[in-house]
């Protein structure tokens, strides 16, 4: 299969002929991905089993790994989902659209196959113009987990795409650089308790400013338990990994850990080992040896997020064996690049 690129003039005002042959693809049967404002996604018709089957093949993905339904307008959810409840409604109304998947009791409409086995269905409404038009165009709701092979780092750009799945999938929209970077947030809004389910950049607080009470998900805090099926991607499996061993890196405050990482990395240097090092600027100029790159400032936290799955790619593409971040806080957006990076290290945290 060849897989054919498309690349967008105008980001914030897509043309139409731009986007309608990947619109009949998502229609049918075929597999397109595409950029939203957290990650690229890979596409397929939501409501095809068969489509959704595509896409699990691509990725190599599980499959009991849900997919998350991506829609274009509030009324396309009424077809997915069996009721809305008042939290959905809510957080719908207050986020949408925006980088909020929600998790509703499926209607029957919805196949096993795009929902991982499951009775519950993940939804959300893309804000990325791309994103939004193209749904529009196809008329369907678009399945679209993140467009990567499955356990690599998430894609935040087209070249991302073309590097795990060239051959694999029938086209790339390629609409530049994304702007969040880490995956949508996942609240689980079908007991009594709205539960989040993964961190994005809607935060914890966000959400308890709306809800009030939201419970958090024990697997955000560590591994899932075996045996336990996944009620939202990203949730069970090994995930954002890049092919070097990963190491986090604790201290008491930045100058203990940036001399922890730094004798760490300058061990394995010494046995003759390509080292990365991931910081930010507060602390660059600590690593005098390895591959140091900033992936921002402690101050602005959605630099950090912006920059993380990139730098893993490029770690890959350096060829190096060992990398060694440092972690941060774990409220507001930290919550989520620190859950990003514990399953990325497969939580080896010194």
């Amino acid at each position: 299969m060849e897989t054919k690129r498309v690349v967008i003039q105008d980001i914030q005002a897509p043309k139409d002929e731009e986007l309608l042959e990947a619109a009949k693809l998502l229609a049918g049967n075929g597999l397109v991905a595409f950029p939203t404002e957290t990650v690229y996604g890979l596409g397929a018709n939501a409501l095809d089993e068969a489509a959704a089957k595509k896409i699990y093949a691509a990725k190599g993905r599980p499959s009991d790994n849900p997919l998350i339904a991506h829609v274009a307008r509030m009324e396309d959810v009424d077809v997915l989902v069996k009721e809305i409840p008042q939290a959905g409604r809510k957080l719908m109304e207050t986020f949408w659209p925006g980088p909020l998947t929600l998790v509703f009791p499926k209607s029957e409409c919805v196949p096993y196959g795009t929902t991982g086995g499951l009775d519950t269905v993940a939804v959300r409404m893309p804000s990325h113009p791309v994103a939004k038009r193209l749904i529009e165009l196809a008329g369907v709701p678009v399945a679209a987990p993140s467009a990567n092979l499955s356990g690599r780092p998430s894609p935040t750009t087209a070249e991302h795409v073309m590097q795990d799945m060239n051959g694999r999938i029938d086209m790339v929209v390629d609409g530049g650089a994304v702007n969040i970077g880490v995956e949508s947030t996942i609240v689980d809004v079908s007991g009594d308790v709205p539960m989040l389910l993964r961190p994005g950049a809607v935060t914890i607080e966000m959400l308890q400013e709306v809800l009030g009470k939201v419970e958090i998900d024990p697997v955000i805090l560590g591994p899932v338990q075996d045996g336990r099926k996944p009620k939202a991607p990203g949730m069970k499996y090994r995930h954002y990994a890049p092919k070097a061993q990963m190491t986090l890196v604790e201290g008491a405050d930045l100058e203990e850990m940036s001399g922890k990482l730094r004798a760490l990395a300058a061990e394995k240097i010494q046995q003759g080992y390509q080292v990365g090092i991931i910081c930010t600027e507060e602390t660059r100029a600590k690593y005098p040896e390895g591959i140091v790159r900033s992936i921002g400032t402690r101050g602005e936290e959605d630099t950090i997020a912006h920059n993380l799955f990139a730098v893993l790619r490029e770690f890959d593409d350096c060829g190096v064996t060992y990398i060694f971040s440092e972690t941060f806080p774990k409220d507001h957006l930290g919550q989520a690049i620190m859950n990003r990076l514990c399953k990325a290290a497969g939580y080896r945290i010194v």
